[in-house]
C-alpha cells in the first residue's frame, strides 16, 4: 500500500474513501479553528498575556495534528502512500511531536489555570515561556527515540499513514511504551484531573469558576485513551488478532481532538472568542477602538 494503489489488507475501495473523508473533515475543522485562534493572538493585543501563551501553544500543537491528518487523508484519498520510508519516518515523527505537545500542553494550560484562579497571582511570563519550553522539548525529546532505535514508526494498517509501530509488541517496543506513556500520558492526566479539582473544590460553591472543569480531561481519556488501550493490548496480546479497521479507530478518534480542544480552550473563552471575531471583522473593530 505504500508505494503500489491496491487496497490494503481487510480494506474495501468505500472503507478507505471513507476513513480519508472523515481524515479530510478532522483535518480542515482542526487547521481552521486552531488557525483562527493562533491569527486573533497575532492581532489582539489583548491576548498577549502569560496565560493565553499556554492556550496559543496548545493551538500550534493541534494545528500541527491536524496537519499531518491532512497529509494521511490525501494519501488515503490516492489509495498509497506517496512519499517513501523516509516520508514516513518524518510523518510519524512530526505527528508524536504534535501529538505529545498537545496532551502536555493540556496539563500546562489546567496547572496555570490553577495557578490563577487559586493562588489569585498573575501567571508570570518567565513561568509560562519556561512551561513552553519543556512542552516541546520534552515532546520532541520523546518523538526522537524512535528515530534512534528505541521504538520505531512504521506504517498504519491502512498503510497511508505514519506512527509508532506497535505491530510487534517485542521488549524493544514495550519498554519504550511504558516508559513513555508514564511521562507523556500518565502524568499529564494526573495533572489535568488534580488541577481542576483543587479549583473545584476551592471556587466550585463561590461561582467564581469559569473555565470547564471536566472536559479537558474527558478529552484526554476519550480522545488519547482508544491509542493507549491498543498500545497496551500489543503488549499483553497478538495485536493481528484485532481487524486492521478497529485498529485505525484510535487515529481517527485522535484527529477530532484539534477540533475538540479549539472549542473549548478558544471559542469557549470569551476573551479569545472576542479576538477571533475582531479578526474576521477588523471594521467593526476598528469603530468599536474609536469609541
Amino acid at each position: 500500500m505504500a508505494e503500489s494503489s491496491t487496497l490494503p489488507t481487510g480494506f474495501g475501495e468505500l472503507e478507505v474513501l471513507a476513513v480519508g473523508m472523515v481524515l479530510l473533515v478532522e483535518a480542515l475543522s482542526g487547521l481552521s479553528l486552531n488557525s483562527l485562534t493562533i491569527f486573533s493572538f497575532c492581532k489582539t493585543p489583548e491576548l498577549r498575556t502569560p496565560c493565553h501563551l499556554l492556550v496559543l501553544s496548545l493551538a500550534l500543537a493541534d494545528s500541527g495534528i491536524s496537519l499531518n491528518a491532512l497529509l494521511a487523508a490525501t494519501s488515503s484519498l490516492l489509495r498509497r502512500w506517496p512519499y517513501g520510508s523516509d516520508g514516513c519516518q518524518i510523518h510519524g515523527f512530526q505527528g508524536f511531536v504534535t501529538a505529545l505537545a498537545s496532551i502536555c500542553g493540556s496539563a500546562a494550560i489546567a496547572w496555570g489555570r490553577y495557578h490563577h484562579y487559586c493562588t489569585r497571582s498573575q501567571l508570570a511570563w518567565n513561568s509560562a515561556i519556561s512551561l513552553v519550553l519543556f512542552v516541546w522539548l520534552s515532546s520532541t525529546f520523546w518523538a526522537a527515540f524512535p528515530l534512534l532505535g528505541w521504538g520505531h514508526y512504521d506504517y498504519e494498517p491502512l498503510g497511508t499513514c505514519c506512527t509508532l509501530d506497535y505491530s510487534k509488541g517485542d521488549r524493544n517496543f514495550t519498554s519504550f511504551l511504558f516508559t513513555m506513556s508514564f511521562f507523556n500520558f500518565a502524568m499529564p492526566l494526573f495533572i489535568t484531573i488534580t488541577s481542576y479539582r483543587l479549583m473545584e473544590q476551592k471556587l466550585g460553591k463561590s461561582g467564581h469558576l469559569q473555565v470547564n472543569t471536566t472536559l479537558p480531561a474527558r478529552t484526554l481519556l476519550l480522545g488519547w485513551g482508544p491509542y493507549a488501550i491498543l498500545y497496551l493490548y500489543a503488549v499483553i496480546a497478538d495485536v493481528t488478532s484485532i481487524s486492521p479497521k478497529l485498529q485505525m479507530v484510535p487515529a481517527l478518534i485522535a484527529k477530532m481532538v484539534p477540533t475538540i480542544n479549539a472549542i473549548n480552550y478558544a471559542l469557549g473563552n470569551e476573551m479569545i472568542c472576542r479576538g477571533i471575531w475582531q479578526c474576521l471583522s477588523p471594521q467593526k473593530s476598528e469603530k468599536d477602538r474609536t469609541k
